[in-house]
């Protein structure tokens, strides 16, 4: 693990995931996790998300989309939150799982509805 890279990663991670659930999640890491909490600091949130090619906005329309088709119902819910915070609308978030229950089947999208919904109640909009 590049020491300089994963902190950057961190720092975009806590920013689009909010740092409570990122500490939450690093604290609660093991010998056998860590690894992993790791690789996806290093590699997603820095590698990834610090690209210049897209704007935070995108990736979270991206990112959506693909973890609603995947049908990941944990992950979308870390996203959907990610989402608002990097700036997309209770109306954006609609149409991206309307999009997905045309192209990846519908339980998908009403499971992404379900937890969208979920995420916007315990953030009060």
């Amino acid at each position: 693990m590049n020491r300089e890279l994963f902190e950057k990663g961190l720092k975009t991670r806590k920013e689009v995931l909010g740092a409570e659930y990122v500490d939450s999640s690093l604290k609660a890491a093991d010998d056998f996790n860590m690894p992993m909490q790791e690789l996806v600091t290093e590699y997603c949130w820095n590698e990834i998300w610090n690209r210049p090619g897209l704007e935070r906005k995108t990736r979270s329309f991206l990112n959506l989309a693909m973890i609603a088709a995947l049908n990941r119902p944990h992950e979308l819910k870390l996203h959907v939150r990610g989402a608002i915070n990097n700036g997309l609308t209770k109306n954006e978030i609609q149409e991206v799982f309307l999009q997905v229950a045309i192209y990846c089947g519908v339980p998908a999208a009403i499971d992404s509805f379900r937890v969208a919904k979920e995420v916007f109640k315990e953030m009060g909009i």
